[in-house]
Order: structure tokens, then sequence, then C-alpha cells
């Protein structure tokens, strides 16, 4: 399996957004990446049936819709996946092994299974962002990314529940500590202003993400792990659901050597616990270069 997704590693990382992309011009897309379980009481996983018709039966489909349908899209998109390795579909395989990964990437993230998803319910708007997005831009590089073999797993179903589950005993943690951490941090470093792009926006100021991504005490990097293993879990268990063809048929064209090489390269890393450095395009925010120091004592504002 490796040797064909290696062939295939740009589309894969190219498309590994196209699910958000989709949100801005599908709105059937939106609940199918959250699934808001405290909306279900305190203890939605023992309540909620797993099964989607007996769901629908206890809840209606408008009420799940309304509050997400994460772990049934992650069942939905697996069994599609089994599909197209059956079809020997190399289109259908990378497009559904993107959406797959992505989705359940999506339920290894806390603020996906909650109501206050952006802390908008607790005064802490722009926090989902902050832990999904800035942090890892930051500190990603050093963490550690070896998590061993895929797993084959037996209930695609029960799995995702299990992430949603897991990852929902973390939101009260993720809002918790930086409640905490804005009583002790001075409000005026807080913020300061970064690149996105080409634009200049108003930011979390790397202190602060610094400050916040100690005290979570490696959460990200734990949630990474765990995103890491189950995709590749569940890209191998489609695989062997559907039969374990023979993908080195599919590869056109063939690696090159350069690509082989480059293979080689990142699974040793890989073996290391590290990952290859991402492309530009895969840094959403950069400080900006310190203001020339004349025009920093007059004006006090970043340069352009």
């Amino acid at each position: 399996m490796s040797s064909f997704y290696q062939a295939n590693i740009t589309y894969i990382t190219e498309h590994a957004i196209s699910p958000d992309r989709r949100r801005y011009v599908d709105s059937t897309e939106i609940p199918r990446h959250y699934f808001d379980a405290d909306h279900f009481g305190k203890a939605p996983f023992h309540t909620m049936p797993q099964k989607w018709n007996d769901a629908v039966q206890k809840y209606t489909v408008d009420t799940l819709y309304k509050y997400g349908t994460l772990p049934w899209t992650i069942q939905h998109n697996y069994y599609r996946l089994v599909d197209a390795f059956k079809s020997k579909d190399t289109s259908a395989i990378l497009h559904y092994s993107a959406y797959l990964g992505h989705y359940v990437a999506d339920a290894c993230v806390p603020l996906h299974l909650t109501l206050n998803h952006d802390g908008q319910l607790t005064h802490q708007d722009g926090i989902h962002a902050l832990w999904e997005s800035r942090l890892p831009e930051q500190f990603s590089s050093k963490y550690y990314y070896y998590t061993g073999n895929a797993k084959y797993l037996e209930n695609p179903l029960w799995q995702a529940f299990i992430l949603c589950r897991n990852s929902f005993k973390s939101v009260d943690s993720v809002l918790r500590i930086q409640r905490q951490l804005d009583k002790v941090f001075p409000a005026d470093k807080k913020y300061e202003m970064v690149l996105r792009g080409k634009r200049q926006v108003n930011d979390y100021s790397a202190a602060y993400c610094k400050a916040y991504h100690q005290a979570l005490k490696g959460m990200v990097q734990r949630r990474m792990r765990l995103a890491l293993l189950n995709v590749g879990s569940y890209w191998y268990s489609a695989w062997v659901d559907a039969g374990q063809p023979d993908l080195n048929k599919l590869i056109d064209p063939a690696l090159s050597l350069v690509d082989k090489q480059q293979a080689a390269r990142e699974a040793a890393l890989y073996r290391a616990g590290q990952i290859a450095p991402l492309p530009d395009y895969g840094k959403v925010n950069k400080p900006l270069p310190p203001a020339p120091q004349d025009l920093s004592r007059s004006a006090g504002k970043p340069t352009p």
C-alpha cells in the first residue's frame, strides 16, 4: 500500500483540505465535519445509538444534520473507499482516501465535538483556529510522529464513535486551560500582527501560543498522532475488506528514481518520529518581520 500512496502523495496532500473547501459551495458538506455531542446530554455516547437508522428514529434526521453527522460520515466514506479498492478505480481510491482521512482527523479534534466549537459560548472566540492551526504551525516540526503499523479495524463505525468520544473528553480541558492562561497572561501581549498569505492580520502572538501549548502538556501532539494512526488504519482496513487488491498495478506512472529516493527519505524520517517539511502552502500564519527601528518607535505599527 505504501508505494501506491507515496506515488500519489501530491494528490493526497493537496486534496486533504478539499472537504473544507467544499463547505463554501455545498451546504450539505458542513455537518459532516462535526458532532455536537453535548447537545445530546451529559452522557451523549451512552444515549446516542450508533446505527444511523436507530439514531434517526430516536432524534429525527433534521436533528442529526443540525448537530452533525461526523461518525456516520466516516463510516459512509469508509465503505466508498472499500468499493473503490474493489473496483480498482485509482481516481476513486484517491478521492475517498483524502476525504476519509480528513473526517477521521476532524474526529480527533476536541472542538469538533462540542456546541462551543469556537469558544463563542464562553467568550473564547478564535480558540478553534488557535488549537487546530496556529499551534501545529508553530510547534509540529518538533513533534514525534511514529505510531507503528496501521491496525485492522473490525468495526469502522464503532471506531469512529470511539474517536469522537475520546475527543469529547478533552473539550473541557481545551477551554478551561485557555481561560486559566488568560487570567495570568498579559493582555497586551496576547495578540500580534502576522502574515496570513499576503495579508497582515491580528492573531495570537507567538508568546501566547507557546504558553498555551505548554499548558496543554502535549495534547496537540497526542491528538495528531492519534489521527495519523487512525487514518492509516482506516485506509489499511478498507484495502483488506476489499480483498487486498494489488495496488502496484494501479501506480501510473511508476515512481521515478528521484521520487523513490524522496520516498525513502520520508520513510526514514517517519521511522525516526519526524515528518518531511510541508510546502509553503501548508503555512497559514507567518510572523511579520520586525519593523525598522525608526518606524517602530514613531508609529508603533508593523511594516507592510
